[in-house]
């Protein structure tokens, strides 16, 4: 299964094979996804740290430990899905409780008491879980309305949900627009970054909200993508062919990906998610064709 996870300043590509490259910043040893990361089902980039999730249910992780979001015990495991914040880590178990290790002081980590979590995904100080029957709880963005969600992700402040009908909600800060997601139809992927929001269409193309400074969302030309992430400034795709476009900040190199081929994906095959912003990870739940 390939996939794209976008961090703050670094980009990660799940291969078919099960390894995984990398580029950008690497000051923390972020990019440091090395000969140990096989057998690899699912990837996502935190602020300063990387984490995969294994095939055994396991989770590996490399990069900054600053608040201990790489520190990751013999608890976690039969592990579904996983996300990464700016500084923590968070994991959804088979029996849908939620684990979370890092920085706590917005308390982001307090996710013992969540039950029947699908999918999680973390912020820059927020996390928020997609409940099985299609309901959303988080801490701090109020998305206690929301109903038939399908994917969430989570940017530096905001949130977003893919609701079953292919439109999409938002909640949080939209003060560069991040939010304005209401007239998007279609759409079968989010991807929230630290200010913007992607969103990827049924027909392979791409629509973007939000802070433009570096040309983040610059993606109106991108044609056949199977699935998007955002960083912190950059948003990346992978193509139905196996490469890999970006767009957006490039002063650590993590647009550098036009050398990547994760290996063709056939028309029927649906991507893996990628992540997020250096700040939060998100599963991807493709909605059936």
């Amino acid at each position: 299964m390939q996939q794209v996870a976008a961090g703050a300043f670094h980009s990660i590509a799940l291969k078919m094979d099960g390894t995984v490259v990398a580029v950008g910043d690497n000051s923390f040893g972020q990019c440091a996804v090395n000969a140990s990361w096989t057998e690899v089902a699912h990837v996502e980039a935190g602020e300063k740290h990387t984490i995969g999730l294994k095939l055994n249910g396991t989770v590996i992780a490399v990069g900054d430990n600053s608040f201990g979001q790489v520190a990751l015990d013999a608890s976690w495991t039969n592990i579904q899905q996983i996300g990464a914040g700016r500084y923590h880590t968070v994991g959804s178990k088979l029996d849908g409780s939620v684990l979370a290790v890092g920085d706590n002081r917005s308390g982001e980590c307090d996710v013992d008491t969540w039950t029947n979590i699908q999918q999680v995904a973390a912020g820059g100080s927020h996390t928020v879980g997609l409940k099985t029957d299609g309901t959303v709880i988080a801490i701090k963005n109020d998305v206690s309305t929301w109903a038939a969600v399908q994917q969430v992700d989570d940017g530096y402040w905001h949130t977003v949900g893919l609701k079953a009908d292919r439109t999409v909600l938002s909640a949080g800060s939209n003060i560069y627009g991040q939010c304005d997601v209401e007239a998007w139809t279609d759409i079968k992927q989010v991807a929230a970054g630290s200010y913007h929001t992607v969103g990827l269409k049924t027909d392979g193309t791409v629509v973007a909200v939000g802070w433009n400074n570096y040309g983040q969302l610059d993606v109106n030309t991108w044609t056949n993508i199977k699935q998007v992430d955002s960083g912190y400034f950059h948003t990346v795709g992978l193509k139905i062919d196996g490469t890999v476009v970006a767009r957006g900040w490039n002063e650590n190199a993590q647009c550098n990906t036009s050398n990547w081929n994760l290996g063709a994906l056939s028309s029927d095959d649906d991507a893996d998610d990628g992540g997020d912003d250096g700040g939060g990870g998100c599963f991807i739940k493709m909605l059936s064709r």
